[in-house]
């Protein structure tokens, strides 16, 4: 298998560098990525999230809310959406076969409508609390407007087979090729996963939203910048879940660390290094890493 990232529209928080860690004004707003991640299999596509879609673009107050335009400011570019960059790389949208989601917020599910054939794949604990709709902030960050295509998605429960390193884990998702696993790590959303991809000898597990900065997986001096700390607690289902699979992210960092890399959706830095491009670039085909 093959991995092309994806930043698909970053969103540009209040706080600049109290959020991000590297923008030089404390007035001037940060620079978060949308981290996905397009794998090439045998068997066509698969896209991990799908970050902020044409829609979105296009029509950005009937689709999103108020609040999160305004705390976030995405950086709506058409050529940044996952549909455009795919294109870019010579594929078409129908090439996409499966859909694989960490969890169903706004800027990861906001594509999900540009790829009406593809199947989705989520944990059931993600769907059924983001349909019930149940508080304020939760109408706020899961959007209906998004998921026309609702209807066929497929649902999993947590753990199914064969342990992952230690983590329960989905290996059979249907019609998916091997080598792709969705790992439960609720805390930030009820139904929260990690997607792992095998790769030749190694493993990447892009882990969502279940850290938000590079170094909240420091082996020895974990930290984060004040204004993710924050938002993480705003966000966040069940607090003890959130920490305590941060805490299993280290420890599978350092007794794995060989074998599997792990990266988030929104850091700027850990993007940038596995894309070998600036976050601000759209991908190209004769620019991506194997």
């Amino acid at each position: 298998m093959r991995i092309h990232h994806l930043n698909c529209i970053s969103t540009c928080p209040l706080g600049g560098r109290l959020m991000d860690g590297h923008t030089r004004s404390l007035v001037c707003r940060g620079h978060l990525t949308c981290h996905c991640l397009l794998v090439e299999t045998s068997q066509g596509l698969v896209l991990v999230d799908t970050g902020l879609g044409l829609r979105d673009v296009a029509d950005p107050r009937g689709r999103l809310s108020r609040f999160f335009l305004a705390l976030v400011k995405p950086e709506f570019r058409e050529e940044m959406t996952a549909i455009r960059q795919i294109e870019r790389l010579g594929f078409r949208a129908d090439d996409v076969r499966h859909i694989l989601l960490t969890h169903l917020d706004f800027d990861h599910a906001g594509g999900l409508d540009d790829f009406p054939q593809a199947r989705v794949h989520l944990l059931r604990p993600e769907r059924d609390h983001a349909l019930l709709q149940k508080t304020w902030l939760d109408r706020q960050r899961f959007r209906p407007q998004q998921w026309s295509g609702r209807a066929g998605w497929r649902v999993y429960e947590g753990g199914e087979g064969e342990r992952w390193f230690g983590f329960d884990c989905v290996r059979e998702l249907e019609g998916v090729p091997p080598g792709l696993l969705l790992v439960p790590l609720p805390g930030h959303t009820h139904g929260h996963a990690g997607v792992a991809v095998q790769l030749e000898g190694r493993w990447l597990l892009q882990a969502g939203d279940a850290y938000f900065y590079h170094r909240e997986m420091d082996l020895d001096h974990a930290s984060c910048t004040p204004g993710l700390r924050a938002y993480q607690v705003l966000m966040e289902k069940d607090r003890h879940a959130r920490l305590a699979n941060q805490a299993r992210l280290r420890a599978l960092r350092r007794g794995h660390g060989d074998q599997v890399a792990i990266c988030c959706a929104h850091d700027l830095l850990e993007f940038e290094r596995l894309a070998g491009r600036s976050a601000r670039v759209p991908a190209e085909q004769m620019n991506q890493p194997a």
